[in-house]
């Protein structure tokens, strides 16, 4: 057997078990906490809602869990399985040109890939997220949404293989320099139009009208000295009952988005401290940050790429006979997650040290009380459970737990 093909399944396996693991943990812990509101939080959060909280996490976690498996077998098939090799085969026999045969391979791919995963998507959207009260989207607007993002990949995602399959073919050596600049451009333009043309096609965004809110967000612009296009409330509450605020955009494009759920939640001082939250994302640079380790892990993972290109044990290893750009281009994107997996918790304690560092840059901007008011609210109305697991937290989470992010904010103040 390939030594590929054994070390992929030692890491696949290694990955399923540590899932196993980790899930079980996170639903042994919440479950012993279920009818007990830890005292941090007793006075704002009362049983019915924690155990809601509990009830919905747990749930999550099995999903998520049982999907994790049948991914894997997805992956399998597609790999060990032949399945790739069978749409290159057909690819192959449709098409002659080879840039044509490359594209129609990872188009057809993608395309399978997500029609085994959609029975999931859907019960998670109707099924798990209708049973606890979250979902608020009707068949006809989801299956809207997935036309639109059809339609988008197909007219930006085409153009970009082509492209890239271009580059892999005609660029020489270097092909993987030359792809990761047109990859980073391109990421950087498409966070220029997101906002402008692209999130309008899915939400409605109109300018904020709350005169109060407004007022106390320029006061804090004024404050901390950031400037952005404008200020705008997303139908968030037609899809689900979940609220967030967010920034978004770069550069001159850059706007502060609120959801309608969540003006209807939280006062004008708390939407204030949220917002001095994200704020501090910006001015302590980590927007910055996770762009540049996005940059540079994308250079090395295709350098990386091209060196595995030119092995044939990478395609025999992964179920392929045939080998070509298109093909390693797939297998490259379908099996490194696996070999990443545990390099996980690396990225999830970054994150969370990041969310720290916005922590304090809220309550040196606004008032810590009023962030934490605000959390407990976002945890209440998001049934975020308030327990979890400390292993699992530590391995997936990018949040600190609440009780840890909540006694932070109140030893800074």
């Amino acid at each position: 057997m390939n030594t590929l093909t054994v070390l992929f399944l030692f890491a696949l396996t290694a990955m399923l078990i540590t899932e196993f693991w980790l899930s079980r943990r996170q639903i042994q812990n919440i479950q012993q906490h279920r009818d007990s509101v830890p005292d941090i939080f007793s006075e704002q959060i009362d049983l019915s809602t924690h155990r809601k909280a509990a009830d919905y996490t747990i749930a999550r976690t099995r999903l998520g869990l049982v999907n994790g498996i049948y991914s894997a077998l997805i992956l399998l098939a597609f790999t060990l399985g032949g399945g790739l090799q069978l749409i290159d085969d057909l690819s192959r026999q449709l098409l002659e040109q080879p840039l044509l045969v490359g594209v129609f391979f990872i188009i057809t791919t993608i395309f399978v890939g997500a029609v085994l995963e959609m029975p999931f998507a859907l019960y998670k959207t109707f099924g798990l997220e209708a049973r606890f009260g979250f979902n608020k989207t009707t068949p006809a607007l989801y299956f809207t949404d997935l036309i639109k993002q059809t339609a988008l990949f197909l007219i930006i995602g085409v153009p970009l293989l082509f492209v890239a399959l271009w580059l892999m073919q005609a660029s020489g050596k270097l092909w993987w320099l030359y792809l990761w600049l047109t990859w980073m451009a391109f990421n950087l333009l498409a966070m220029i139009i997101y906002p402008i043309w692209i999130a309008p096609l899915f939400n409605k965004f109109e300018p904020l009208q709350d005169e109060s809110v407004s007022k106390s967000v320029a006061e804090l612009m004024q404050r901390t000295g950031f400037k952005v296009k404008g200020l705008f409330v997303v139908d968030g509450s037609r899809r689900s009952a979940h609220s967030n605020a967010y920034f978004t955009g770069l550069g001159k494009s850059k706007r502060v988005v609120f959801f309608d759920t969540l003006l209807d939640t939280l006062s004008s001082d708390e939407i204030v401290a949220v917002l001095a939250h994200e704020l501090g994302h910006f001015k302590r640079r980590h927007i910055i940050k996770r762009i540049s380790i996005f940059f540079l892990i994308s250079l090395l993972a295709l350098a990386l790429l091209g060196w595995l290109m030119q092995q044939d044990w990478f395609y025999q290893g992964l179920g392929i006979t045939t080998a070509s750009n298109h093909a390693a281009l797939m297998l490259f994107m379908m099996a490194g997650p696996v070999f990443i997996f545990f390099i996980q918790p690396v990225s999830a304690w970054f994150s969370r040290k990041h969310e720290f560092e916005a922590d304090d840059y809220a309550r040196e901007n606004a008032d810590a009380r009023d962030l934490i008011s605000a959390l407990l609210k976002l945890y209440r109305d998001n049934a975020n459970t308030l327990t979890p697991d400390p292993v699992f937290s530590a391995f997936y989470d990018s949040h600190p737990p609440a009780s840890i992010r909540i006694k932070h904010l109140q030893s800074s103040g």
